[in-house]
C-alpha cells in the first residue's frame, strides 16, 4: 500500500474520532447547576451515561444511604458535591448531591437531584460500542466520554453492591471511600463522614473563590437558579443566573452555569461568551475549560483547542483524560507530533475506564507517521479491543493488517515507509 493511502485513510478516521459527536454530546455539553464541579475521573472527575441497565439496579432498590461530606478543615463544601457509586473501573453511578451543609440522603438508583453531565456518557455501557456510538448505548443516560468497557455490569439482583464503594466526586480533590460490599436494605443508612482532601500539585479547583466572595443578593439569585433548574424550570434558572452576574460580574460559577443553559438552548455564541466570562473571572476554575475546548473542536480551531486543554492540564494534570485526548488531536492537526504523542499516551494512562479509546487510534497514526510500524499496530489493536464496535472498526482493521505486513517486512518493524 502506498504511504499516502494509509495516511489519508487514517486521517479521515481521525476526523471522525475527534468529532464532538463522537462522545454522543454537543460540544461543550454539560450538566446543570450542581454538576459543574464533577470531575471526570477516569473524570472527567469530565467528560459517560449514568443510567445502568434496569436489571443492574434491581438489587439496590430500597437501600438508603445517608451521611456527610466535609473539607479537610471540617467545613462543609461551598458547593453541592456529587456522590457516586463505583463498582470497579467500569461502572459509575451518580446517586445524589450534598445540601448546603454537606449532608446527603438518598435511595440507591433513584438519582435524586442528579442532572445530566457531559463527563459520564458511556461509563456504564457494556455494549462494547466505542464513544463514537455512545449515543446508541442503551444503558447510558447521556454523558461523559464514552467507550466500550471490558467488564459487564457488576450489579445483579442479590449482589448489587458487590465490589462497590461510595465516594464524593470533586475535581482536584479525592474523598474517602465507603465500602458498600456488605450493605443491605435493613442496615443503618448512615455511612458516616467522607473527607475531601485536595490533591497535591493541583492548582485548579472546581470551587471558585468568586463564589465565596459573592454578595448576599447575588448568591441568593444563584441558589434560586439552582433550585429552579432542579425542578426543570430552565427559563427561571437562566433569569436568576443573569441577575446573579449583573449583581456580581465576577461570579465565575454563575457565568459557567449560564453558559451551560445557553448552549443547551442552542445559543452557542452567547454560551462561549459566558464561558469566557467565567474563565476571565477565575482562571483557576476548572469547569469552563472543557466546554470551551469542545466548542473549538467543533469549529476546528485547533490552536484554541490546544490552548484551552494545555491550560486545564496545567491546573489539574490528573483528573481530565479528555483534555489530554483533545490536546493530542489538536497538536496532531498542528503537526506537533511529539506533543500529540505525549498527550495521547497520558490520556491512555489516566483513562482507566477506557472512555477515550480514540487516543490509542491517534497514537497509532502518530507512530505510523514516525515509521514505527510495530508500535503503531499495537495501538490499533488496543483501539479495536477497547472499541470493537466503533463505526471505523472495519477501516482500522484494514489499516492494522497493512501495518502488520509492513512491520513483518521492515527491520525491527520500523525501516521506513514503503515507496509509491
Amino acid at each position: 500500500m502506498p504511504h499516502h493511502h494509509l495516511s489519508r485513510a487514517a486521517l479521515l478516521a481521525l476526523c471522525a474520532a475527534i468529532s464532538p459527536a463522537a462522545h454522543g454530546q454537543h460540544p461543550g455539553g454539560g450538566g446543570g447547576i450542581g454538576t459543574g464541579s464533577r470531575s471526570n475521573p477516569t473524570t472527567s472527575n469530565p467528560s459517560p451515561s449514568y443510567t445502568p441497565s434496569s436489571l443492574g439496579d434491581l438489587g439496590t432498590r430500597g437501600i438508603y444511604l445517608s451521611g456527610k461530606v466535609q473539607m479537610e478543615d471540617g467545613s462543609a463544601p461551598p458547593e453541592p458535591v456529587l456522590l457516586e457509586r463505583r463498582c470497579g473501573a467500569a461502572y459509575r453511578k451518580a446517586e445524589g448531591y450534598t445540601d448546603s451543609k454537606g449532608r446527603f440522603s438518598f435511595q440507591l438508583g433513584e438519582e435524586q437531584g442528579v442532572l445530566a453531565d457531559a463527563s459520564f456518557d458511556t461509563v456504564n455501557s457494556n455494549s462494547g460500542a466505542s464513544s463514537s456510538t455512545a449515543g446508541n448505548a442503551g444503558t447510558r443516560a447521556n454523558n461523559g466520554p464514552g467507550a466500550p468497557l471490558k467488564t459487564t455490569n457488576p450489579s445483579s439482583p442479590g449482589r448489587s453492591l458487590a465490589g462497590c464503594e461510595l465516594t464524593a466526586s470533586l475535581a482536584g480533590f479525592r474523598s474517602d471511600a465507603v465500602n458498600l460490599d456488605q450493605h443491605r436494605k435493613l442496615d443503618n443508612p448512615d455511612v458516616g463522614v467522607l473527607i475531601l482532601r485536595r490533591l497535591a500539585n493541583v492548582e485548579g479547583s472546581s470551587i471558585s473563590v468568586t463564589t465565596l466572595r459573592a454578595p448576599k443578593d447575588a448568591r441568593k439569585a444563584f441558589d434560586k437558579a439552582r433550585e429552579a433548574l432542579r425542578k426543570g424550570k430552565s427559563d427561571e434558572a437562566e433569569k436568576q443566573l443573569q441577575k446573579a452576574v449583573e449583581l456580581y460580574p465576577q461570579f465565575a460559577e454563575a457565568w459557567f452555569q449560564l453558559g451551560l443553559l445557553q448552549q443547551k438552548g442552542g445559543l452557542a455564541t452567547q454560551a462561549r461568551s459566558s464561558y469566557e466570562q467565567a474563565n476571565a473571572a477565575d482562571p483557576k476554575l476548572l469547569s469552563p475549560y472543557l466546554p470551551l475546548a469542545r466548542i473549538a473542536v467543533h469549529e476546528k480551531k485547533w490552536e484554541e483547542v490546544a490552548d484551552f486543554t494545555a491550560r486545564l492540564i496545567k491546573l489539574d494534570a490528573v483528573d481530565f483524560p479528555e483534555a489530554y485526548y483533545y490536546n493530542a488531536a489538536a497538536n496532531f492537526r498542528l503537526k506537533k507530533l511529539d506533543d500529540a504523542e505525549s498527550s495521547a499516551r497520558q490520556s491512555l494512562k489516566l483513562d482507566n475506564a477506557h472512555l477515550f479509546p480514540e487516543a490509542a487510534h491517534i497514537l497509532g497514526i502518530i507512530l505510523y507517521q514516525k515509521n514505527d510500524y510495530a508500535a503503531a499496530a499495537a495501538q490499533l489493536r488496543d483501539y479495536l479491543q477497547m472499541a470493537p464496535q466503533a463505526p471505523d472498526a472495519a477501516q482500522v482493521k484494514s489499516q492494522l493488517a497493512e501495518l502488520e505486513r509492513m512491520a513483518s517486512t521492515s527491520p525491527a518493524g520500523s525501516a521506513g515507509a514503503p515507496q509509491q
